[in-house]
């Protein structure tokens, strides 16, 4: 969580206005509130608000706030609550620095009582004026070595950003497990926590590695290690996702990001599929191939909505290719101290690929000598630099927060994962071109889900007033009501359960009432039966019914309303439906009146643990 975005150059006179347009761009990471500080004429400035960047946006308008050289930062609140206190940038008690920061400091505590028995007085409650406050404190004279021996009094994952009156053009930063990012222009130079940032001023990127420190000015930047060797980075090239980053006609990033799905499905398959041989083939893994021949066993790691996909995969993955999967959830997977068997492949799925959660389950499980395939939207991000190979989903910029898009890219790259293992096995290559079949319809078929939006829309409207829902599934299923569920809970704030069916009746049919609708996911034909059972068991409590069934399903005197997909593989059942559950998520949030672009308490990158 939490974006940072820094400045120093000529590009426009007045520095402020570049990393304004740089923060709205990493809105997505955190909006409880916003700041920016930067050296005017010898001093440290700034300004502060509660609330989105277009609250800090007004306050520097009416403050006519002048800079020189600035930083910036847009707040996901972890320690403190939000408010213009608690907003980064925070400064030493002489005002000579400025710092914001992205992650935890886990000894802030310790070190915020001895500042304290020192003599130093604290006005917020973050972790992160305990940063400006030792910096501050041990200042010298020589920048450099500050930050070398305060890195070393700091534990955690941290990413900070810090200007000093003493260096008016240098903005430095540092990396501890946590992403910073330096972009290089002529004459210029940006720091971010998100290469997408400043993709349209420059494609040349510098990466941070773990406790290395960089010096950046306009034009140039120096990287030394904590020994104060100077380092020697790569300059690497990023492509610019900018063209897709508006709303268009949409009224809501969400809205466009769902109905962006055929074509976002359609670049995940790609040119991936050999069709003659009944197989897949990623060719971004010709340089860093891995040998899936030797693969005895799977291990997906994943958070949130990444979680239910890698779900979905299990099935998907032991049923094809009869391999067995484990899928772990990554924050708790990390602390089990994880045996590493011979013939182990671990997936590591993440949108962002900066997920803190993941990227420490990753790291533990490589220095245990694991191999590590990611799945993953952007390219260049944490993940896919740790892992030993990464398949990306081009599925362009997800801006809303709530993952849509992302979500069924994730399922379209692991089906064909699912058929190059399945095929290396025992999969026939008839078989393989009927599951290929299969997936060349999705895009046509979620299409076809989106035509369905004004009837979604009218069942929203419907339903909008309930508080509880119930959504339900079996088999490949189970794991979308899951997501179906989540989305619910994440833009309209309803609380929904997703549970596998066959479960409501070992102790959640006790809460089923005339009160409490349940949305069931009825699309997998195998289960199909034994789930209409289920739901006569919740029909008889009273329970109203919403279905999203393929056209082929008879649900007559089982559902009260029906949202009808296309019929596709059991497989792939989970994509469509999905799409459904997605639109009647967002159609109730724009009744409730819900912010769904960015809703209440969340961030879309999660990088803190």
């Amino acid at each position: 969580m939490c974006g940072i975005f820094g400045y120093v150059g000529k590009r426009n006179r007045n520095p402020v206005h570049v990393v304004l347009q740089g923060l709205k761009k990493l809105e997505y990471r955190g909006y409880d509130s916003a700041g920016i500080a930067g050296i005017s004429h010898g001093k440290v400035r700034f300004c502060k608000e509660v609330g989105k960047i277009a609250a800090l946006e007004k306050q520097v308008e009416l403050s006519g706030l002048s800079l020189e050289i600035a930083v910036g930062h847009t707040r996901w609140a972890s320690h403190g609550k939000p408010s213009v206190i608690n907003a980064h940038p925070h400064f030493d008690e002489a005002f000579t620095l400025a710092v914001v920061h992205n992650g935890i400091i886990e000894n802030h505590v310790s070190l915020r009582k001895k500042l304290i028995a020192d003599g130093i007085k604290f006005v917020s409650e973050t972790d992160t004026e305990v940063v400006a406050h030792l910096i501050g404190v041990h200042y010298k004279g020589n920048m450099l070595d500050t930050l070398r021996e305060v890195s070393n009094l700091l534990t955690g994952a941290f990413a900070l950003t810090i200007i000093h009156k003493d260096y008016p053009e240098t903005i430095f930063a540092i990396a501890h497990e946590s992403p910073i990012v330096i972009g290089l222009g002529e004459n210029e130079a940006f720091v971010s926590s998100d290469s997408q940032a400043f993709a349209e001023y420059t494609l040349d990127a510098i990466y941070l590695a773990k406790s290395e420190i960089a010096c950046v000015m306009a034009g140039e930047c120096k990287i030394y290690d904590l020994r104060m060797q100077q380092v020697v980075k790569t300059v690497e090239k990023i492509s610019s996702g900018s063209a897709d980053a508006s709303k268009g006609k949409f009224k809501h990033y969400t809205l466009k990001e769902i109905f962006e799905q055929p074509e976002s499905i359609f670049r995940a398959i790609g040119s991936r599929i050999s069709e003659p041989f009944g197989t897949a083939h990623f060719a971004e893994m010709n340089t860093n191939p891995i040998d899936f021949t030797s693969v005895e066993r799977i291990l997906i790691l994943a958070c949130g909505t990444s979680l239910y996909a890698g779900f979905v995969a299990s099935y998907m993955i032991e049923d094809k290719a009869r391999i067995p999967v484990q899928v772990e959830i990554s924050s708790e997977f990390r602390y089990k101290n994880p045996i590493v068997l011979p013939g182990t492949l671990t997936i590591a799925i993440s949108q962002s690929g900066e997920t803190a959660d993941t990227i420490a389950a990753v790291r533990e499980l490589k220095s245990k000598g694991g191999k590590v395939l990611a799945i993953c939207n952007v390219e260049g991000s944490t993940l896919t630099r740790e892992a030993d190979a990464s398949l990306l989903l081009h599925a362009g910029p997800e801006i809303g927060v709530c993952s849509t898009k992302a979500f069924t890219s994730q399922l379209t790259v692991l089906a064909l994962l699912t058929l190059v293992l399945a095929r290396i096995r025992h999969m026939s290559k008839e078989e393989g071109k009927e599951f290929i079949k299969g997936i060349n319809a999705i895009p046509g078929q979620v299409k076809e889900v989106l035509e369905q939006a004004p009837h979604i829309e009218k069942l929203a409207k419907k339903y909008a007033k309930y508080d509880n829902f119930f959504f339900l599934g079996r088999s490949y299923l189970y794991p979308a009501s899951l997501e179906g569920a989540l989305k619910l809970k994440e833009i309209s704030y309803i609380n929904a359960n997703g549970y596998p069916a066959g479960e409501m009746k070992h102790g959640p049919i006790a809460l089923i009432n005339e009160n409490c609708p349940t949305v069931a996911l009825c699309a997998n034909k195998m289960t199909f039966e034994k789930l209409v059972s289920n739901l006569m068991e919740v029909k008889a409590r009273n329970g109203k019914i919403i279905v999203i069934a393929s056209k082929n399903q008879d649900l007559t005197g089982v559902a009260d309303d029906v949202i009808m997909i296309p019929e596709t593989i059991d497989e792939l059942a989970a994509i469509p439906s999905a799409v459904a559950a997605q639109l009647f998520a967002y159609y109730v949030a724009l009744e409730r009146g819900t912010e769904i672009d960015h809703p209440r308490n969340l961030a879309k990158s999660v990088t803190i643990e």
